[in-house]
This record gives C-alpha cells, structure tokens and sequence, in this order.
C-alpha cells in the first residue's frame, strides 16, 4: 500500500479495491520516465495538499526535510530529489507517494523517543520509493491521464490515513465505477526489504540500526493495552509481530553499535508540535513550567524553548523574553531561538526590532529557508513589500512547489503596486494548493494587461493552457 503500511489493512485494502490506478513505471523503469513520474509525483501533492493538513511551518519543513535528506544521502539506492513534509495529526503513521514525496504525521515524531527511531521509520518509507514498490501493472485501455491518477494515488492514502475507505473515495469522486477494480498493497516481501535496507540506510547514515526493532517492540508492547479492538492509527496498519522484531534485530546486529545523541533540531521540533498541540496557551505554560520545576524532560534546553513559546502565546512577555535572552545567550546563532525572539518582538510591539533581528540571522545563514520566510513577512508587516521579492525568489529555485513563497510573493508583488506580478503568484499558489480552477482564473486576469511584452503573454498564455489541459483531464474522469 502507499501509506507506510507494514502490513495493510482491510479498510484501506477495500479503498485500494475500488480504484483502478495507471502502472507509475516497472523495476526498469520502460513504463514512465524519470520526467513523467516527476511530474506524477508533483501532482500527487497537489492533491494531497487540497485534502490534507500539510504543515507550513518553516521550521518544521526545514527539519523534516533536513533528516530526509540525511538518510537520502547514505541510501545506496535513491536517485534523484525527495520532497519531506509533515502532515498535522497526531497519529503515529507516515507514507510513502511516487515520485519521492514521504509525508510524516506529527503524531510519529512527538511519540519518537529518539531521533534514531523517527528516522527508521522515515528510511523504511524511502526503501519502498528506491525499491520500486509503487510499481503495477499497465493497462493500456483503463489508464487514466496523470492528474487523474495523482488523485486516485492521493485518495487511497487519505482513506488508509483516516482509517474511513469512504472519506479517500469522496477525495475521488468520478473514478468510472467500469474500471477494473484492482488492488495495491506492499506485500509481506516488499514489507521485510524496506526493513532490511532501512536498517542498512540507518548505519550508513550514523543513526542506530536497532531503532527499526526498538521502536517495533515498544509498539508491539503498546498493542497489548487495547483489546476492544479500537488501536491506535500506527497499530492498525503496523501490525508488529514477534517474528517481525526479531529479523530485524537480527539484521541490525550485522552492523557495529552505535549510540546516537540526538541532534538538538530534533528535540526543538518535537516540542515545537507539542505546543502547537495544546489547546490553549495557559495549558502549555502549566505543562512546561511543572516540567521544569520537577526535572520530568527528555532535554532541558528544548523544554524551555517549548515553555518560551508557550509564555509568547499566552502573551507573558516578559518572562518568555528571560527564557529566550538566556537561550539565545548560550546559542547566539540557533535559528529557532532567533525566530522566536523575532516572534515575541513582534507580539510586544517592537516588530521593527523583531525584523532587524531576522535580518541579522540571515546574513548570518545566508539563503536559509525558514529566516528568509520569516523576515519576508516582518517586510510585508512593516509596509516594505518591494524587498521581498529579491529574499524569496531564489528560493523557489530549490522549492518550486513551495505554496507558502508564492503566496507571499503574491502579496507583496500586490503591495508593491505590481498586480499583473501578483496574479502570476497567486495563479502559482492555487496549482501547488490543487485548486486548478482559480489558478486559471487569476491568469486571465493577468493577461488581461496591455502592457505585457510578447514574450511574457506568449508565456503567461502556454501557462494557462497547461492548466487548462490538466482541469479538462479531471473532468473527464469525474464523467
């Protein structure tokens, strides 16, 4: 199955059953090429992000994609770019799409206890991209456009992900009920190759290869707690038995120990969810400040980022200013601290501060993501919209997808006074969001200027068409 499944699960098979998907390419790659599975991928998320809640906190994509690309580079396997995101939920689960697209629940990475073990399970859904287990059979007559199977492929993962078949079938109204019906799971063998080369990806990357079977057994033991049959997510489609956890211990004694410490990014992004995860700020506040007090914390350097931005939420300003003065005293250059510095300027009334603040950070980690972002937005705050553009666009170089760039680049190209620029970017943020219909409807705005040279209507208008093609291919499988 696409979703990280160890194992399927019924629901999610009969979702599967129900949708008739195109080959995405064989082991020699003869069906699709490189470039048509790209662009696949890159439809895929388009639909993912029209129905599911992908996080855009740039802290947290930097992060996910910053470990991605860790085991990215030790895996003997993977070709190519791979995009990593987190999904905003709190269940224990992840998923593999074609085109190297991995999504990670929130819920997995604040139930890790070690950065090991998240990213054993993030190497377990690389080795189903690089091993090819996405691949099925072609069938000439039954195959659907691109578009159209982007969203069949998105459809079976929200319906596993919601553990509801008819919520990923409703994500794909229209599929021809005359298609021959036919299933996708990962089979058992597929199932223990990821485990065998996940572990091998692990210790080349200098995580503990036994943090696959760590993190199956304590997952396994957990399974004990429910027998009413209402298991969590990750339960429901990891099914862990004792077999299971001992070949992969087995596999990963064939590798020298290693005890990793965990990087402080990843402790400062577990809590960085935790308190996104809180219902009110005062919850929070009460949650790290007991935590603290009584020494109950995995690290104590994140608790007290995690307390900090609990306190700038409640708006207790001036203790949350102690808590980040005495962190940014120790690491003058850690970004999150700087950021949440700049937040609690911002909040406090100093949001000029707050910006001279990023854009110190910048010239200290020139071309960082989630700096450029955020000092992109205390510009646009501070009424100075014709800066941004030269901050952001070369940041759509490595993030061509990047729904948040181009949303802000639309409203500061609108601020700036330049409209016809700020359709162009909003037409860009409706696509990558999957809302083909708006996105073409904000370029026959834009073409509607005059003053547009040749070359940039010629361009505006191949654009148009290109969106066009695709909306008409989603129609006709609605019909």
């Amino acid at each position: 199955m696409l979703c990280v499944a160890l194992l399927t699960t019924a629901p999610a098979t009969r979702a599967l059953e129900q949708l008739d998907l195109p080959d995405i390419g064989n082991p020699s790659g003869n069906v699709l090429s490189p470039a048509e599975e790209k662009r696949l991928g890159r439809a895929f998320m388009r639909s993912i992000r029209n129905s599911m809640s992908v996080i855009q906190d740039p802290l947290l994509s930097a992060y996910i994609q910053s470990l991605g690309e860790q085991l990215i580079s030790a895996s003997e396997d993977a070709v190519g770019s791979y995009e990593f995101f987190m999904i905003d939920s709190p269940q224990v689960n992840a998923f593999a799409g074609p085109g190297g697209h991995i999504g990670v629940y929130s819920g997995l990475v604040i139930t890790t206890e070690s950065e090991s073990e998240l990213a054993s399970v993030i190497a377990h859904e690389v080795a189903h991209v690089t091993q090819k287990h996405l691949v099925r059979t072609y069938d000439a007559v039954n195959s659907m456009s691109l578009p159209a199977a982007a969203v069949a492929i998105a459809a079976v993962i929200i319906g596993a992900a919601t553990n509801n078949p008819d919520v990923g079938m409703a994500a794909a109204t229209g599929v021809q009920a005359g298609m021959l019906q036919r299933q996708i799971n990962f089979t058992r063998s597929h199932e223990e190759e990821a485990d065998a080369i996940g572990i091998r990806t692990l210790a080349n990357a200098g995580f503990d290869p036994t943090s696959m079977p760590v993190f199956f057994s304590r997952m396994g033991k957990a399974s004990r707690l429910y027998d009413n049959g209402e298991l969590p997510e990750f339960l429901r489609t990891h099914p862990v038995t004792s077999n299971r956890i001992a070949d992969a211990y087995g596999r990963a004694e064939a590798f020298p120990y290693r005890q990793r410490r965990d990087s402080l990014a990843y402790h400062l992004a577990r809590e960085r969810l935790r308190v996104k995860a809180f219902n009110d700020a005062s919850e929070g506040i009460q949650f790290y400040s007991k935590a603290l007090n009584d020494g109950r914390y995995r690290n104590e350097e994140a608790h007290k980022y995690g307390y900090t931005l609990a306190l700038i939420l409640g708006r207790e300003f001036d203790q949350a200013r102690k808590m980040i003065d005495g962190l940014l005293a120790d690491r003058p250059e850690q970004i999150e601290y700087i950021v949440a510095k700049a937040e609690l300027e911002k909040l406090s009334g100093q949001s000029a501060a707050g910006a001279e603040l990023l854009r110190q950070g910048l010239d200290q980690h020139p071309g960082n993501y989630p700096l450029a972002i955020y000092y992109a937005q205390a510009l646009l705050d501070l009424g100075r919209p014709k800066e941004v553009k030269k901050i952001l666009e070369p940041q759509l170089t490595g993030r061509p997808d990047d729904t948040l760039l181009y949303k802000l680049l639309a409203q500061a190209s609108g601020d700036a006074g330049n409209k016809t620029s700020g359709h162009q970017y909003l037409a860009e943020y409706y696509y990558h969001s999957g809302a083909l219909r708006p996105a073409a409807m904000q370029l026959e705005i834009a073409l509607k200027d005059r003053t547009l040279s040749y070359y940039e209507s010629a361009r505006m208008a191949a654009r148009l068409k290109e969106i066009r093609t695709e909306e008409r291919d989603l129609k006709a499988r609605d019909n």
